[in-house]
């Protein structure tokens, strides 16, 4: 079946209309994942940081750091 002149306009208008849609959604998805990757790197320094911190406290008590074996394991 040929599409007639109506036709072949409202399916070319179609694909640019949802291309255009496409690429928006593309774009959207690039941002939000940089600012879930953003967000993941702040809360590794500080989880990072936090380690350190109890490290420090379990030398200066002389107790053995649960979390040093967790630690390593991630390295």
């Amino acid at each position: 079946m040929a599409l007639n002149d109506q036709q072949r306009k409202f399916y070319e208008n179609t694909l640019e209309v949802t291309k255009q849609e496409i690429a928006d959604l593309d774009r959207s998805i690039e941002d939000e994942l940089a600012k879930v990757k953003d967000r993941l790197a702040e809360l590794q320094n500080d989880k990072k940081a936090a380690l350190a911190m109890y490290d420090a406290a379990c030398v200066r008590l002389g107790v053995p750091n649960e979390f040093e074996e967790e630690e390593d394991d991630e390295d």
